[in-house]
């Protein structure tokens, strides 16, 4: 009696410790790498206070681990990774349990705030810094090229800084950033992107969140576009909210989504003029490329020669670098969901700044339409950046395109 006891204690001991919640089955339909995945937990009982959710794939040799991130709100989402490549017509099996006395997943990238940065790191490598404190150009140049809220340096995982701020050219243009160029609110022209006008700029005005996770790392912070020319105070024309992700993929490739949410508090709204330049996600590269080390190819397979003004999914600018691979390169992914998409791009041509052909890359929604943003109306861009050492050629840029806009089916059933 005693040992039947003790098994039934066991046995209803376990079932506290491990309940499983659901099983999920990702269709996968187009080849993928990496790709990062959620599903909803709505009508799900995901409440954490009886235990942790932990999730497994189901293998041919058992049940494997695999590192998930809850993300609550209005409906909460669980993210996790598929790992490695995703075949084409594949299906992946997974199991969320609910686990008492499980281990704390540890974040993989680590944020670290000072007093004007917020910087990312992997094991120690720097990802990338977001400067939200106001960066003044240099003794003698005009102070209203001030700046804040955009970022920089951004790393290749090699350690190459890819990005540069405040270059003699244009001290305008500040590492990773999205300002609007020609808009108009009623008749009036505001320019919130070539700072010395005077006619606007953007500010950051604070962090929404800071999050630190077994999947993801990041933050979301409000900007504001600032119109100087308003009758009276100066006036916010547009709010954005700037999602950045830090995904924990590898220590190879950084996959980095940048999302920016627009939503104007004016009561008309604002008109974003059709310009060769604005808004998306701009790329000021390092000093260091030029005509003759650096290169682009865009998913139509356009190359720096003939990019610019054309269309594309992704843009792949690569140049040379002091890393062990030699050269180092941003991948840059639009999703369909974008305006525009396959979305138009500003891309400076081998003769840019005098001959000398400095590298100057961005997905310009706007490049040939006007876009009307209506009052009190969110309007969202979403982006993707694979950073690398290296090379990527073509057909891992499309896996890489596939995993960031081609969702895979996940079929999630309650047990």
């Amino acid at each position: 009696m005693k040992i039947i006891h003790l098994m039934l204690l066991l046995f209803f001991s376990f079932g506290l410790l491990a309940q499983d919640l659901a099983k999920m089955t990702v269709h996968i339909e187009e080849e993928q790498i990496d790709a990062p995945v959620s599903v909803s937990l709505d009508g799900l009982n995901y409440n954490t206070d009886n235990g942790s959710l932990v999730l497994y794939e189901i293998t041919a040799i058992g049940e494997k681990f695999v590192p998930s991130q809850l993300e609550p709100g209005h409906s909460a989402r669980i993210w996790f990774i598929l790992e490695g490549i995703s075949a084409k017509n594949s299906i992946r099996n997974f199991i969320l349990k609910r686990e008492e006395g499980a281990q704390k997943q540890e974040p993989k990238v680590a944020l670290q705030k000072n007093h004007k940065d917020l910087h990312f790191k992997v094991n120690e490598k720097p990802v990338l810094n977001y400067r939200f404190a106001t960066t003044y150009p240099p003794e003698g140049i005009n102070p209203l090229f001030k700046r804040s809220g955009f970022i920089h340096p951004l790393w290749s995982p090699g350690g190459e800084v890819l990005s540069r701020i405040q270059p003699p050219d244009h001290y305008h243009h500040y590492g990773i950033w999205g300002p609007w160029t020609k808009t108009h609110i009623g008749e009036r022209e505001v320019d919130f992107w070539n700072l010395a006008k005077g006619q606007g700029t953007v500010r950051f005005a604070s962090f929404l969140s800071q999050t630190e996770g077994a999947v993801f790392s990041g933050f979301k912070a409000l900007q504001q576009h600032i119109d100087f020319g308003a009758p009276g105070e100066d006036q916010v024309a547009m709010s954005e909210i700037l999602d950045v992700r830090v995904w924990s993929v590898s220590e190879k490739v950084w996959v980095i989504d940048y999302t920016t949410t627009l939503n104007s508090p004016l009561p008309d709204g604002i008109m974003l003029d059709a310009y060769r330049y604005g808004g998306g996600i701009g790329f000021r590269a390092t000093e260091k490329w030029h005509k003759n080390n650096c290169s682009v190819l865009t998913s139509d397979g356009k190359t720096r020669a003939d990019a610019d003004g054309s269309f594309a999914r992704w843009s792949m600018v690569k140049g040379e670098s002091n890393t062990e691979e030699g050269q180092s390169g941003i991948l840059f992914l639009s999703h369909p969901s974008n305006r525009m998409h396959p979305e138009p791009m500003r891309v400076w041509p081998p003769d840019a700044n005098g001959g000398r052909g400095d590298m100057y890359f961005e997905f310009v929604p706007i490049r040939h339409e006007n876009w009307k943003l209506e009052a009190l109306q969110d309007y969202t861009l979403k982006y993707r950046m694979i950073v690398f050492d290296g090379a990527i050629d073509a057909a891992t840029a499309e896996k890489y395109w596939n995993s960031f806009a081609k969702i895979p089916e996940i079929n999630l059933i309650k047990k």
